[in-house]
Parts: structure tokens; C-alpha cells; sequence
């Protein structure tokens, strides 16, 4: 994976989530490379072959924050955080360095377990939470759509170890890839770890997106008997295949008190 240097562009962004004011990513771009995600039509290069970094992203980051009032910050949004590259290069690292000294806290979201490593920081943080994403039940599949992530196992576990150490934790069942995500049995898998489980749709808005380029050309070499399936669904929120998820999820969450926050 090539590693090099972006422009200059600012790190603190307004964040698009509700409740969090600000977000930063320490990648421009993502080697996790996920084929179905929302962002490969704004990618800046070939996400299997290179990501970006900020030349100096904590003293740039430092000059941002000033006159900030210290809150939670997401990372998260446009790239993880904690993709591979994270080992060596510790953007995030460096990020969560300073976010602690200045009294900063942080959500994030991320599909990986590498985390664990910033464990002293999370716990330093006052309200700290770490999210895991999971997709997939069976780890072949994953492969195919995320072949650069790791085992939903080793999110889970890594998951347990920081909610044992007392920081929030939560978890996001995304994307329902309709007809391949068994969504009941990854809410089993996930409960005993987590706070509370948001659950998203596959979402596309046009055929011509990379992501669903990308999606298609699986469906077509792996799924072939799915696929025309998957489409109509995909494109039409009112088809009854989710109408159906949303009272099955609804049911499990009245069932069990779970906190789940569905959106199919």
C-alpha cells in the first residue's frame, strides 16, 4: 500500500451526525476498500493501491481546535480510522494524543480491532465510545464484498475488551445486503457487547454509483440467482422486503429491551 502526503485540506470538518458538532479523519481514503462504500465516488485514488495522509496532522489539527470548546469529536465517516496502515503510520493515534491533552473526547466507528491499542487514551477520555460495523455472517462472503477487513470475530472480541474496561460501546449492522445478511442472528452475536445496534440498508441512489458497480459485478459472478433480486430491492425503499425486516427487527427489540435503532 502506497502511503503518500495529501494537499492541504482542513482535518476539522462539521460533522453530518446529530449531536456531534465535529469529525476527523486521519485517512484520505481507505485500503479496508470496502466494494459497496458510499464514498468511492468522491475516492481521490485507487483506494487497492493508495491512501493519503496530512503532512504533520497533529500540529495542524492543534491550530483547528483553538477556540474549540472541548466535546466529542467523530472519526469515522469517510475512512476508518483503524485501517491496516493505522499499525505503523498512528494518525489516529496522534489524533487521540491530542484530543486527551486538550480534553477532547471521541465516538468512533471502525472494522477493525486494532483499537485495543488505545485503550489507556479511550478510558483517559470522559465519555469515550468505540462502534464496530459488521455486515456479513459468513466470513467467505465478507470476503467478497471486504476482503481487506477483518473476521467479524475479532471485532467482537476486541469490542468486549474496552466495554470491560468501562468505555461505550456500540455497534453497526451495515450494510443488509437483502437476501445474503441474516440480520437476527449478528444482533444475538452482538448484544452481550454492546450498548445499543444501529442497522442500515444497502442504499444506492444510482446504478451508475461505483459501489453499486462494484456490487453488481459480485452479485453477477457469486450470486447470480439473487441478483436480479437484490437490484429491485435495493432501488426501491418501499419493497416489501423491508417492510417486512423493520417489523421482524421492531418485534426483536420490543422482545428483548434491546436498544435498536432501525433504519431499513
Amino acid at each position: 500500500m502506497k502511503v503518500s502526503a495529501c494537499s492541504y485540506r482542513p482535518i476539522l470538518l462539521p460533522c453530518e451526525l446529530k449531536k456531534l458538532e465535529y469529525q476527523v479523519d486521519p485517512y484520505i481514503g481507505c485500503e479496508h476498500n470496502c466494494h459497496y462504500c458510499y464514498v468511492l465516488n468522491r475516492a481521490e485514488t485507487d483506494w487497492a493501491k493508495e491512501i493519503r495522509i496530512p503532512r504533520d496532522i497533529r500540529s495542524q489539527l492543534n491550530e483547528e481546535l483553538e477556540g474549540v470548546p472541548p466535546q466529542k469529536i467523530y472519526m469515522g465517516y469517510y475512512s476508518d480510522p483503524y485501517q491496516p496502515s493505522e499499525a505503523e503510520y498512528r494518525q489516529t493515534r496522534e489524533v487521540l494524543e491530542l484530543l486527551a491533552e486538550k480534553g477532547f473526547s471521541v465516538s468512533i466507528l471502525t472494522k477493525s480491532d486494532l483499537f485495543v491499542r488505545d485503550m489507556d487514551l479511550l478510558t483517559e477520555m470522559e465519555d469515550a465510545s468505540v462502534g464496530i460495523s459488521v455486515a456479513f455472517n459468513s466470513d467467505p462472503v465478507r470476503q467478497l464484498f471486504e476482503q481487506n477487513t477483518i473476521e467479524t470475530e475479532r471485532r467482537v472480541e476486541a469490542l468486549k475488551k474496552v466495554k470491560d474496561a468501562g468505555v461505550k460501546t456500540s455497534a453497526l449492522i451495515c450494510p443488509v445486503i437483502p437476501y445474503i445478511t441474516d440480520v437476527a442472528p449478528l444482533i444475538e452475536t452482538l448484544t452481550p457487547v454492546v450498548d445499543t445496534i444501529w442497522i442500515y440498508g444497502l442504499s444506492m441512489s444510482h446504478r451508475s454509483d461505483q459501489s453499486w458497480i462494484n456490487i453488481d459485478g459480485i452479485l453477477s459472478r457469486n450470486f447470480h440467482d439473487k441478483r436480479s433480486r437484490i437490484g429491485e430491492t435495493v432501488f426501491s425503499r418501499s419493497h416489501p422486503y423491508w417492510t417486512e425486516l423493520r417489523t421482524k427487527l421492531q418485534a426483536i427489540g420490543k422482545d428483548s429491551g434491546l436498544n435498536l435503532q432501525i433504519h431499513v
